[in-house]
């Protein structure tokens, strides 16, 4: 089975909207840290804390897609079941 934390790629475009989202997620997520500091209204902290969360979750769907599209077409046909117990992990079900 191949070293998954030898892979060194890229996806393009959807590295560059992960990039971005992931991004995004960090400067959402310091301003939590800044309005519970702040003493801002709860609804709002956690209005912030969702907005993160999304962020994170479309990252995560970015790059699956990513590896979806081009990673997992390649591992399949060197090493099938090292490919579906990758997905297996990815989707908590092992």
């Amino acid at each position: 089975m191949v070293n998954k934390h030898e892979h060194k790629h890229k996806h393009g475009d959807i590295n560059n909207k992960s990039i971005k989202l992931v991004n995004m997620a960090s400067g959402s997520l310091s301003k939590v840290s800044t309005m519970i500091i702040d003493g801002r209204y709860c609804p709002e902290v956690i209005q912030q804390i969702d907005s993160v969360i999304g962020l994170l979750q479309s990252t995560r769907k970015e790059l699956l897609k990513g590896h979806l599209e081009t990673c997992l077409v390649e591992q399949v046909k060197n090493d099938k079941d090292g490919a579906i117990k990758e997905l297996l992990k990815i989707y908590n079900m092992q």
